[in-house]
């Protein structure tokens, strides 16, 4: 089964007024929808505009495995594990909060940020929380304690991306377009392809796609 989400269809969040705006893919917060609730591991996937000085003040997780891809401008991240940094494009940063841990997230440039924030159920509870930054991406990351692995595609145009077979596949376009067993896909859509052979995908413009591949 392959499902199109659509960048409009997406629930509203955040603070405009406050220059941060949201929005969620998945059933999040007062957006609540017993029928997308998750998918595979992914509990949430959040697209984050922050003006310049905006941000989100020092908040919890715990039990969340927290992936940070910016799209453009620079994050800047503190918590409480001791560690603050920056996270630029083409950048992964991986917050595992296990039991518990507090961050705080803001734009602390003078230039509009954006980012896409994936949490994912650990499959199992508690722990130490740790911290990894990945400068300039290559490769798969993978996320054992999800079961996932996460892959950055950024294709020519017209050339084909070769997607997982079984399993639960999330794609997401970052940036540019691209098709999809026949279907147009454009910047914020993302497809939810489940148990099937892979579909054809098929970069368009400035391609930049998100995969998440996993067991269930």
């Amino acid at each position: 089964m392959i499902r199109i989400q659509r960048a409009g269809d997406r629930y509203p969040g955040g603070d405009p007024g406050a220059g941060v705006e949201t929005r969620h893919a998945l059933s999040f917060g007062p957006h609540y929808d017993p029928d997308n609730l998750r998918f595979g591991p992914l509990l949430a996937v959040n697209e984050e505009r922050l003006a310049p000085g905006a941000g989100f003040d020092e908040h919890p997780h715990s039990h969340t495995e927290i992936v940070t891809w910016v799209v453009e401008g620079e994050l800047t991240h503190r918590d409480t594990t001791g560690h603050e940094t920056v996270i630029r494009p083409g950048d992964l940063q991986h917050l595992s909060s296990a039991a518990g841990v507090r961050h705080v997230e803001r734009n602390a440039g003078d230039t509009p940020l954006a980012f896409v924030q994936m949490w994912l159920a650990p499959r199992e509870t508690g722990g130490e929380p740790s911290y990894t930054l990945v400068r300039d991406l290559r490769g798969p990351y993978a996320l054992p304690a999800a079961g996932a692995t996460l892959t950055v595609h950024r294709p020519g145009k017209g050339e084909d991306v070769r997607l997982p077979d079984g399993g639960t596949v999330y794609v997401h376009v970052a940036r540019g377009t691209a098709t999809l067993a026949g279907r147009e896909l454009g910047e914020g859509d993302a497809a939810r392809i489940t148990d099937e052979p892979a579909p054809a995908l098929t970069a368009g413009d400035a391609a930049e796609l998100l995969v998440w591949a996993a067991d269930s």
